[in-house]
């Protein structure tokens, strides 16, 4: 078993930056990916960023954050973090932390790919 906690969540104006983090716990994986995935009221849930665990190749981005948001992680790979900065009110939404451990040679933007999840934090974006 993996376990997910995000934190970092909060209401934030236009303009503003927020690091959200995702620590893991359990189960050590070194195949697969790390994701953001959010969901907005009424919304499907949508990718937002993804890297494989070696860390070796291109983070993948939605097109609606890319140059705004950065996913990384921590040296001893036990978290991984959502730099968000020029936040938007369309940003505002629950963020969830996944993680695909079957192998993935790529962080699919499929929420059905991730087989662990955290309980989301709300990040809420006023105008």
């Amino acid at each position: 078993q993996v376990q997910l906690v995000e934190s970092g969540g909060g209401l934030v104006q236009a303009g503003d930056s927020l690091r959200l983090s995702c620590a893991a716990s359990g189960r050590t994986f070194s195949r697969g990916a790390m994701a953001w995935f959010r969901q907005a009221p009424g919304k499907e849930r949508e990718f937002v960023a993804g890297a494989i665990m070696t860390w070796s190749g291109p983070r993948a981005y939605a097109n609606s954050v890319k140059g705004r948001f950065t996913i990384s992680r921590d040296n001893a790979k036990t978290a991984v973090y959502l730099q968000m900065n020029s936040l938007k009110p369309d940003d505002t939404a629950v963020y969830y932390c996944a993680a695909d451990t079957t192998g993935r040679p790529i962080p699919t933007a499929r929420h059905q790919d991730y087989d662990y999840w955290g309980q989301g934090t709300q990040v809420t974006v006023s105008s």
